[in-house]
């Protein structure tokens, strides 16, 4: 439990124990009568950093922030649990590999076995359904970080599910049919999961459906980017245990610096690109007319060498879409992150116009009647966010001028304020002589007039004397104290009116996510094709 304390989010007891040790941090302790805390704390400036080390050591995290302002309230500040972080759940950079998907999984046995994976950074999801052998193999090529299962399974889901997995038990009277598909159905507002082609799956949907309760028992409420379930379909694919990937080094070496498959074919220029690509080596296809597809774009841009240089060079541009359109469904993007998926919208906007003109393969001009026009969508982030917008809301500067009338004007407030104490500085030093007056600024009294002990009989009758120093004395006015609240003010509004306009500018993208994360999966597969065509001319 990190439990927020002023600007530091301390751990007690056992808990500052084991991070102690994981973060390396010292651990102190407080007396309370014959016992002894242990206390183990970070800046919260630092949770990004240490975080991470938490949840890579297998650690579940809650979060416990304040959840109001410090300034509104003279008694304890109200805290809460606001978000709770597993292996499983994850959308920080830092702990997730821009290479690799994080899956989440859940398992339930009955007549047959159901088995679901869910990334929640990416909002992929996927059910199965089939033998005890089948889902081993499943879970080998998937590799989640977390698997969910029924507690009643303690004692024997390792033997059911050999490997060195992280597991969590849930109770039992979450597997149950009727809850789960309601889980589901509110999920993807249906009143069905007919039209995902799934609907007969019993065991399948159990596992889907505890995922979704999990994500919500953990403070997971923010989850548009996850709008559909696709079933996996067992002959669609050669599907290989764990033994045959080891052997055949699709992913790692056997030999220490040796090269795997994965690091022959990975030329991908996208990190949706890097995922697809794992996949379609842990899932070969097996229908010839699908196999050809592929080779034929392959044989495309081999051909046509200038567009594959074309291609790759506005790949190079594109960020990973699917895990910004996952930041932006849970509030959690960043101004300047949300510069980089416009801009990305923008690059895959110019692919599509590149590979959409006539000379273009059929494969590729039919892939790309399923891409959505973003233009609307690129015009309302160029309109409302400035370019140079910083890594933190709180830095400001995020909202262009023009956008909000009453933003403009307490910006404007705040610029002219250092105009007016320029003002009032140079005004003070004719009326009294002192050439050496400084106007200076502090947390205990704000803004303040400092004189040299040599001046300090110039100083007028109606100037306050608030602090003396060595060599100085420091007085106020009722003028500067008057503008000092204006200020402030002004600062404090600029901050609520950003904050207000970045997140309904946030909420209005979410109804777009699955058409971006549509266009996320044309552009991907460009990717691992085109990175095919170099591998075969090099």
């Amino acid at each position: 439990l990190l439990f927020r304390v002023g600007d530091f989010y301390e751990t007690f007891g056992e808990d500052a124990v084991e991070m102690s040790k994981i973060l390396g941090i010292i651990l102190t302790n407080r007396s309370n009568g014959s016992s002894k805390i242990e206390l183990a704390g970070f800046p919260y400036h630092s949770l990004n950093t240490h975080l991470p080390k938490l949840v890579k050591a297998g650690k579940r995290v809650a979060i416990c922030d304040q959840l109001e302002d410090a300034k509104q309230t003279k008694k304890i500040v109200k805290r809460g649990v606001t978000e709770l972080i597993t292996p499983g759940i994850a959308l920080n950079d830092e702990v997730l590999d821009k290479t690799k998907n994080n899956f989440l999984a859940s398992v339930f046995f009955g007549k047959t076995n159901g088995l679901a994976f869910l990334d929640i950074s990416t909002g992929e999801f996927f059910v199965s359904e089939g033998s005890l052998a089948d889902l081993q193999k499943l879970i080998n090529s998937f590799s989640p970080s977390e698997i969910l299962y029924p507690k009643s399974h303690r004692s024997i889901i390792r033997e059911k599910i050999p490997g060195d997995f992280y597991f969590y038990p849930i109770e039992d009277w979450i597997f149950d049919k009727k809850y789960c598909d309601d889980k589901l159905t509110e999920q993807f507002s249906v009143r069905s999961l007919k039209g995902f082609g799934i609907d007969h799956m019993y065991e399948g949907l159990i596992s889907a459906g505890v995922i979704m309760h999990y994500l919500n028992h953990n403070k997971q409420n923010k989850l548009n980017h996850i709008s559909s379930i696709k079933r996996i379909e067992n002959d669609d694919f050669v599907w290989m245990d764990k033994f045959t990937i080891r052997n055949l080094e699709l992913l790692y070496s056997l030999n220490e610096n040796g090269i795997s498959l994965l690091d022959v074919l990975n030329k991908t220029c996208t990190p949706m690109g890097a995922r697809r690509l794992r996949k379609w080596i842990l899932f070969p296809l097996k229908d010839p007319k699908e196999i050809n597809n592929r080779i034929e774009i392959v044989d495309f841009f081999i051909k046509e060498s200038a567009t594959l240089k074309d291609v790759i060079n506005l790949l190079k541009g594109i960020g990973d879409l699917d895990r910004m359109a996952g930041k932006i469904s849970t509030l959690k993007i960043s101004p300047r992150e949300l510069n980089k998926f416009k801009d990305s919208l923008v690059l895959a906007s110019s692919l599509k116009n590149l590979l959409s003109k006539s000379k273009s393969n059929k494969i590729i001009l039919e892939l790309f009647n399923n891409y959505y026009d973003c233009s609307q969508l690129i015009e309302k982030l160029m309109i409302n966010l400035n370019e140079d917008a910083p890594v933190l809301l709180s830095k400001g500067n995020v909202i262009k001028s023009g956008v909000n009338n009453e933003l403009d004007s307490y910006r404007d407030l705040a610029t002219s304020s250092e105009r007016i104490l320029d003002e009032i500085k140079e005004r003070e030093i004719s009326r009294t002589g002192i050439s050496s007056l400084k106007i200076s600024y502090n947390n205990v009294f704000g803004y303040y007039l400092e004189v040299r002990n040599t001046h300090k009989d110039k100083v007028p009758v109606d100037w306050i004397r608030k602090q003396t120093l060595v060599n100085a004395e420091r007085y106020i006015t009722e003028e500067l104290k008057e503008l000092e609240a204006k200020i402030i003010n002004a600062k404090e509004k600029i901050s609520i009116l950003e904050s207000d306009i970045y997140y309904k500018l946030i909420n209005s993208i979410s109804s777009s996510l699955n058409h971006i994360q549509a266009n996320s999966n044309i552009v991907s597969i460009i990717d691992c094709l085109s990175c095919f065509a170099i591998i075969s001319t090099n």
